[in-house]
């Protein structure tokens, strides 16, 4: 579960506020938002759950297992999302923010997946074709443009125990439901 909490900070997760009262009144809190519930851990990935604006939403993750260029960063991170409105959302957390219209590759074997960028994210153009070649791969290497689109960043991803985390976000956030 201490894999989740950097994913958190990512998604957005927050807790509840605290309402000030004046004199020697209680403060209320707010109840906070339902954190990630774990599905399990599958080699190097871990899957989970959460709700967004009340609908469920099932990820898996895995942090890069080597990083190059751009300097020292933190929760360098591939993720799959499956979303009542989207499944198969395939996005690789850089680190840093990407120079505006700065495009992305990742290679499993032979495949070559464009992606494109937004702020610190790259996603896959084609997420379905992604996810398949993430089933049949070892690792996932993601090459792009270093911050302000200097240098070169490259990061490589366990795919390890993709196919497990994938069958289990899956189940747990089936096709067709909303």
């Amino acid at each position: 579960m201490t894999r989740l909490l950097p994913l958190l900070l990512l998604l957005g997760a927050t807790g509840g506020s605290l309402v000030g009262m004046s004199g020697l009144a209680l403060a209320q809190q707010k109840p906070a938002p339902a954190g990630p519930r774990a599905l399990g851990t599958f080699q190097d990935w871990t899957a989970a759950t959460y709700a967004e604006a009340g609908k469920k939403v099932c990820y898996a993750f895995t942090r890069a297992s080597k990083t190059e260029g751009a300097g020292s960063r933190q929760n360098v991170m591939l993720t799959v999302t499956h979303r009542p409105q989207g499944r198969d959302q395939v996005a690789v957390r850089a680190g840093y923010t990407y120079a505006r219209n700065a495009e992305v590759e990742v290679k499993v074997g032979s495949n070559e997946l464009p992606f494109y960028t937004a702020q610190d994210n790259a996603f896959a153009r084609e997420g379905a074709k992604a996810v398949a070649a993430f089933k049949g791969g070892a690792d996932a290497v993601s090459t792009g443009p270093g911050p302000q689109g200097r240098g070169k960043a490259t990061d490589t991803f366990s795919l390890s125990g993709f196919s497990a985390a994938y069958d289990a976000i899956s189940k747990e956030c089936p096709p067709g439901r909303r």
